[in-house]
């Protein structure tokens, strides 16, 4: 008999970050990929991080997931987007070399003692009284867990579509995963379809370069992971061209070749990833769309084509790709697809990313309902860390909105009907102020550490350097900068001026001011030499102090109504006062909080205070 603590169903990044958490606190894991070879895989860009993304992936590194590490031992290029604008919107990116990214999280994965892998594909879920309690391959083999962990991409009873012909794949070349779909259904739980899609991928030899835009790394390097000693590598360009009126010629000539634009395909595809053929009819009026040309590793000739996710017929996409400038005499190495899939709706599941309807089970990443590799680590980390606390007792990890934008995916997946692949954006995010991806570590840590998976001299690292962060601060409030001809000069070289002396605390908050112009005009700053971490917290804390204070307050205000439980066995459906339509929503989200009532679409305030009386006043036990 094969028996574990824990089954962790398909290993991207997902289940990847579910395995090493729940093996690293103690739990014996089995990890089961449909292929080995693909642990960790990057099935579309080889890239992590991005507007939110890199939030999302510091907060995984601060909780004591892997995703930065890998990100920062194995990326060909990193880039700040936004790098002009405030910090809650400046976002690390990594163009990563997708070999050695997938090759280094499965060395983490065999390094774990606790981790048995498995090439296998699970197809029925074993369940006795309402728990899970194993599994059963394709070959019959049964193990068993008292938890489970499914996080199986884009595999469940999946086709890919390039132009009208479809296949059973998960993704080109990956066999699709049979059997579960049905077992789940089986189990009560209810399934939807999604669409998803990736661009071809080209030769870099076939393209000239010359007639394309250079798009270089940073000079100066950022990292996603809080830990010492990250690696600094050898940095490659990336390439940016552009559709032209040829490229929409095509494309409005070919729609009815397109599964998506003929009815073939009827699933909800990503919004904001939308296909070239959706860009061309949506967008009708723009001359151009930007077409980035991105390498997949330092030992490969192939060129990812972002921006041009297509699932037209092949030669119909050669025909497209040659008009784009420096791509007249392109070779396709692998061409364009749409993908369809099951999902599970994440309505039907907790907080903890346990199923509701079956105890021990628990979803992360695309299964429900997610794009994105960062999205679906976080999810990963989450569940494999509850599908631990869940067999020990332990109270789960439960993140909440104003503590981090995992919090916040969590909670709009298991709030919010979503129908469509759901990606991470810093306005879906109240409190992004407060959540930005330089203060993680500030956020987070303290939790990971709690949990079990940020050990103890990482731990007082992180003290140490908040401790060094107050210690600065303090003293930029009572250090002052003469006014003297020699500031002066300096100041008026960045458009500044001071009449008297002035504190650093006050300085720093102009808006052309930064933490190493301090150091010109200030001679103690410059001396104490701080990594540039601390610089920059010091001067985002001091800079924006009044606009963080007031949204500290915000939080506070509504962190209120999450504070406000909604008994577990109130009944919706007697309520008086309130829709139809609202006790329906409630009734089949069954939310656990009054703020998280409030948050489900087309809940009105009035039915809140309704029901927020009724708790109070326990009157709900006697609603007729």
């Amino acid at each position: 008999m094969f028996k574990y603590d824990v089954i962790v169903v398909g290993l991207g990044h997902a289940g990847c970050e579910a395995a090493i958490a729940a093996a690293r606190l103690g739990a014996k894991v089995l990890a089961i990929s449909l292929n080995l070879d693909n642990i960790a895989l990057m099935p579309c860009n080889p890239a992590v991080g991005g507007p939110a993304k890199s939030c999302l992936t510091r907060e995984v590194d601060a909780l004591g997931g892997i995703m930065g590490v890998a990100a920062d031992a194995t990326y060909m290029q990193m880039k700040m987007l936004n790098s002009s604008k405030g910090p809650a919107v400046r976002a690390l990116r990594a163009q990563s070399d997708k070999k050695e990214y997938s090759a280094f999280v499965r060395n983490l994965l065999e390094s774990e003692e606790n981790i048995h892998l498995k090439q296998c594909t699970c197809t029925e879920l074993m369940v006795e009284n309402g728990k899970i309690i194993g599994m059963k391959d394709e070959f019959g083999l049964e193990y068993f867990a008292p938890a489970i962990v499914l996080t199986t991409g884009t595999s469940l009873d999946a086709k890919i579509w390039v132009g009208l012909q479809s296949q059973q794949f998960g993704r080109l070349g990956e066999v699709s995963a049979k059997g579960l779909s049905a077992s789940l259904e089986k189990n009560g739980i209810k399934l939807g379809r999604l669409k998803t899609g990736t661009p071809p991928r080209v030769d870099a030899r076939s393209i000239d370069y010359s007639k394309t835009e250079i798009q270089p790394g940073d000079e100066i390097l950022h990292h996603f992971s809080f830990l010492p000693d990250r690696p600094v590598r050898k940095q490659y360009p990336c390439y940016l061209t552009r559709t032209t009126d040829k490229t929409k010629e095509i494309i409005l000539a070919n729609l009815d070749k397109s599964p998506m634009y003929s009815g073939k395909i009827h699933a909800r595809g990503p919004r904001y990833c939308p296909s070239i053929e959706d860009k061309i009819v949506r967008f009708v009026n723009n001359p151009s769309h930007h077409i980035f040309l991105e390498p997949e590793g330092k030992s490969t000739y192939e060129i990812y084509v972002g921006g041009f996710s297509t699932s037209l017929p092949a030669p119909v996409q050669l025909e497209m790709l040659k008009t784009l400038p420096g791509l007249e005499n392109v070779h396709v190495i692998k061409p364009a697809y749409a993908v369809e899939y099951d999902y599970v709706p994440a309505v039907q599941t907790m907080h903890s990313l346990m199923s509701k309807n079956v105890q021990g089970l628990f979803f992360g990443g695309q299964i429900n309902g997610t794009s994105g590799y960062e999205e679906a680590a976080a999810q990963g980390l989450v569940a494999g860390i509850n599908a631990v606390n869940y067999i020990r007792n332990q109270e789960p990890m439960i993140l909440s909105r104003e503590s981090s934008y995992i919090g916040t995916l969590i909670d709009d997946l298991v709030t919010k009907d979503i129908d469509e692949p759901y990606r991470m954006l810093t306005s879906r995010s109240e409190y992004r102020l407060l959540l930005r991806q330089d203060n993680a570590d500030e956020r987070l840590t303290e939790i990971g550490n709690k949990q079990g998976l940020v050990g103890e001299e990482q731990y007082q690292r992180f003290k140490s350097k908040m401790q060094t962060i107050d210690d600065e601060i303090e003293r930029f409030r009572l250090t002052k900068v003469p006014a003297t001809a020699e500031n002066n000069a300096f100041l008026a070289k960045i458009g500044e001026h001071i009449n008297e002396g002035i504190r650093l605390a006050e300085l720093i908050k102009r808006p052309n001011i930064t933490y190493d112009a301090i150091k010109e005009l200030d001679e103690t700053t410059k001396d104490l030499a701080y990594p540039y971490e601390i610089g920059e917290q010091v001067e985002i804390r001091l800079k924006y102090d009044g606009y963080i204070k007031r949204q500290k307050e915000q939080v506070e205000l509504s962190s209120k109504a999450d504070r406000i439980r909604i008994p577990d066995d109130i009944d919706y459906k007697k309520i008086q006062h309130i829709s139809t339509e609202t006790k329906e929503k409630l009734d089949k989200i069954r939310p656990t909080t009054l703020g998280q009532a409030a948050r489900i679409g087309g809940v009105k305030p009035a039915d809140i205070a309704v029901l927020s009386v009724l708790i109070e006043s326990k009157a709900y036990r006697n609603v007729d």
